[in-house]
């Protein structure tokens, strides 16, 4: 009986340990052996050591990429962290209609992230309803080159990522807010404290952990951003490959004609260090 009660639980585990270790560990211990050497995407290659580290010294390409995967996070970590909470403290009145609005702010998160982008692609084109509107409008002579130029393709990727990303962090933001004690509100507008001063003493303090918690989910799913430039950019990561996301340059390397597979396991190791920084910045601002 007690043999009983030891392995039974074990048994309950091992399924999901064992697809653990095939999906994930195995994987990623792989990646990392194959980044010390020059194998191809069809296969052969041996150990070449640093090499393909090395190389990252010398690839503009890279640091392009890692200059837009950090200005992409540093645009969308304020706005994603903010514009939600907000959004949250609006839909949660009680007013009538309200819930219409909750299933149209969240529409955009079951949607397919392709079609969706793909659509904005659509409106994005020089001959698309954003231009054309605002030729209408007498704003512009010529068509503004929302998926050529360089800039204003990360900045329409990154308006899309935003536009996505409201519905789920509200959702959260909403489950959070549900939590709160309502006396907190009653004591503070007896005490006087207007709306605002509510929000900073009450809400603000009780969305905190939330709010660390959506920060660190942003920085991750920014520094890691592929289908908005990728479907945005036709695959090409803009003009020269100017506005390429380290993820869309991994692909290129380890899917691309050339199929440089083990550069491309050595661009994923940097990846999860680039990551990896922010969340342990968050880690120790958490314990703070």
């Amino acid at each position: 009986m007690r043999f009983h009660r030891w392995y039974a639980p074990w048994l309950m585990v091992i399924p999901a340990l064992i697809l653990l270790l095939v999906f994930s560990i195995f994987p990623a211990i792989n990646t990392v052996v194959l980044s010390f050497t020059n194998v191809k995407l069809l296969g052969g290659g041996q150990f070449t050591g640093l090499a393909n580290y090395e190389r990252m010294l010398n690839d503009d390409q890279l640091l392009n990429a890692i200059l837009n995967s950090v200005i992409y996070m540093l645009v969308c970590l304020p706005l994603l962290t903010i514009l939600p909470l907000l959004l949250a403290m609006l839909v949660q009145k009680n007013l009538p209609g309200i819930g219409f609005f909750r299933t149209v702010f969240y529409f955009p998160v079951v949607a397919s992230a392709v079609v969706v982008a793909l659509i904005w692609q659509w409106l994005l084109d020089d001959r698309g309803v954003i231009n054309g509107l605002l030729k209408a409008a007498d704003l512009i002579s010529s068509p503004l080159p929302f998926l050529q130029d360089r800039w204003l393709l990360i900045f329409s990727a990154i308006s899309l990522t935003v536009w996505k990303g409201l519905g789920w962090y509200m959702v959260i933001y909403l489950a959070n807010l549900g939590a709160i004690d309502r006396t907190l509100y009653e004591a503070a507008a007896v005490d006087g404290a207007g709306s605002i001063r509510r929000f900073f003493t009450v809400t603000l303090p009780g969305v905190r952990p939330t709010m660390l918690l959506v920060s660190v989910m942003i920085t991750v799913s920014a520094l890691r951003v592929f289908t908005e430039p990728h479907i945005l950019s036709g695959g090409l990561g803009g003009p020269g490959g100017r506005a390429s996301s380290v993820v869309m340059l991994i692909q290129q390397n380890g899917a691309g004609v050339q199929g440089h597979l083990g550069y491309a396991c050595a661009l994923s190791v940097l990846l999860f260090f680039i990551c990896l920084g922010p969340l342990l910045l968050l880690a120790r601002m958490r314990e703070k």
